[in-house]
């Protein structure tokens, strides 16, 4: 057997690949974390007693039908134009007293269109207060 005894080398581990490794771990780490939102000031917010009003606002609800059509507090409308949707409007305002706020209730397949002229006519007749009726969707 040959061993040699003269000049023997300590096996060294080579520190720049596991640098580069760990400097890429590094920026990935720093880009993927998120932080959570602290707030400087601890803040008690006041209580309210939340209690209905003892007569709701006045609602004029308009349905929106997805061919176009219009019905104003149930009632169904003949015409399609906003002239016809004014009356409607205006009638339905004289019935209730204060300011009644619009419900829009306007189908997923209505024209843009259709639900414009709804607030065309709102404004026209002087209701600025308008909502729109929604559905409580299915999580997706």
């Amino acid at each position: 057997m040959n061993f040699r005894h003269g000049n023997r080398e300590e096996p060294e581990i080579n520190l720049i690949p596991f640098i580069d490794i760990l400097l890429v771990v590094l920026i990935f780490l720093m880009l993927t974390t998120t932080f959570s939102q602290t707030t400087a000031l601890q803040v008690n917010l006041p209580l309210a007693n939340a209690e209905t009003p003892a007569q709701p606002p006045a609602e004029i609800v308009v349905a929106v039908g997805p061919d176009g059509r219009y019905a104003v507090d149930d009632r169904l409308l003949e015409a399609h134009g906003v002239d016809t949707l004014v009356a409607a409007l205006r009638s339905a305002q004289g019935a209730r007293q204060g300011e009644p706020i619009l419900v829009i209730q306007a189908d997923a397949a209505a024209s843009h269109q259709s639900v414009i002229n709804v607030m065309d006519a709102a404004r026209q007749v002087g209701l600025v207060q308008i909502t729109f009726a929604t559905q409580h969707g299915q999580g997706g």
